[in-house]
């Protein structure tokens, strides 16, 4: 099946086929759907050495994550791959395992692949030092240290407020805060949001440890000693809230009934698999990854979007602070 083909079924010139295939020219968006419906019908598939000599550009895109685990980072790129897909760009997944030589060597090994561009995100939520790339970049999730550069974060500080704003919507009175690393930026957004939201109805001070279930069930026999009219915990994560859970029932105290539970990051292998199901905040890291495709496409595309995007996250209800 050649170019050729595809023209004349469309009722265009080889060249206009050309065009509308590989994404160039001033044609009208009619033209270019006919012309990609004509090659769906006949099972045309552009060449692609053939399509990146032509365009100048090779139609893929890195993206450099230090999330190991990739429970950040595959979301991202999800969401990344359903916007970059739709101008039929490729991306390649690199993990830097939080190594700054591991990413200068990808780094220097996307750019000698002529990558269109890169997208930069990570496990942590602290601003970064920016890549020193030859390519447009655009940060997800983990933003860079500089102002100019294109970044995505979501917006951590509403979704704590919403966590504590729900409990009290449901008439919880005495109110503490479980998170990780005092540290982590991600820890320092989310405790100061949900101690401003509750107001008089903190039940402080903040408990600090690690990002996991032990450090859950820990605090939760902390809590109990400190504040024994406790009805209401937001954590940092989901996994410290699940850990609380587990410590909560072990004193006798039923979730929600007794005390209410609200995680955060929405890890449906963590909330889903809790006793109770968990409340949760949702990041919204597919929608964060799409706008990186988005942004990193017109920015290829010559037309840049500098500064830091705050997208907003989403209170999942489920039956850890409401009773099915």
């Amino acid at each position: 099946m050649r170019i050729v083909d595809v023209a004349a079924l469309a009722g265009v010139s080889a060249g206009t086929a050309s065009k509308a295939l590989n994404g160039t020219g001033q044609l009208r968006a009619e033209t270019r759907d006919r012309v990609r419906r004509a090659a769906e019908q006949l099972g045309f598939t552009p060449d692609p050495v053939g399509r990146g000599l032509s365009s100048g550009r090779s139609y893929t895109v890195g993206l450099i994550t230090t999330d190991s685990f990739g429970r950040f980072s595959i979301p991202v790129m999800l969401g990344a791959e359903n916007a970059l897909g739709a101008g039929e760009m490729s991306v390649l997944l690199c993990d830097s395992r939080d190594d700054p030589l591991r990413e200068q060597h990808y780094l220097r090994t996307l750019q000698a692949r002529r990558v269109d561009g890169i997208i930069v995100t990570g496990r942590r939520t602290d601003p970064r030092p920016p890549l020193a790339a030859s390519v447009p970049v655009v940060y997800a999730f983990t933003p860079s240290q500089d102002a100019r550069d294109t970044s995505l974060v979501a917006d951590q500080a509403a979704g704590a407020a919403d966590a504590v704003q729900h409990v009290l919507d449901l008439g919880r009175r005495r109110v503490a805060h479980v998170t990780g690393p005092a540290d982590h930026h991600a820890t320092r957004v989310r405790a100061e949001a949900a101690e401003r939201t509750a107001g008089e109805a903190f039940a402080g001070p903040v408990l600090h440890g690690d990002w996991s279930e032990r450090w859950g069930r820990l605090a939760a026999d902390l809590l109990l000693r400190r504040h024994p009219d406790l009805d209401a915990v937001t954590c940092g994560s989901d996994q410290i809230a699940r850990g609380l859970c587990d410590g909560l029932r072990d004193a006798g105290r039923r979730v929600p009934q007794d005390v209410a539970v609200v995680g955060f990051d929405d890890w449906d292998v963590i909330a889903l698999a809790s006793r109770p199901p968990l409340t949760t905040v949702n990041l919204g890291l597919e929608a964060l990854g799409r706008r990186a495709g988005e942004l990193l496409l017109q920015a290829v595309a010559g037309e840049p979007s500098p500064g830091t995007t705050t997208l907003p996250t989403r209170l999942v209800v489920r039956e850890s602070t409401v009773p099915a």
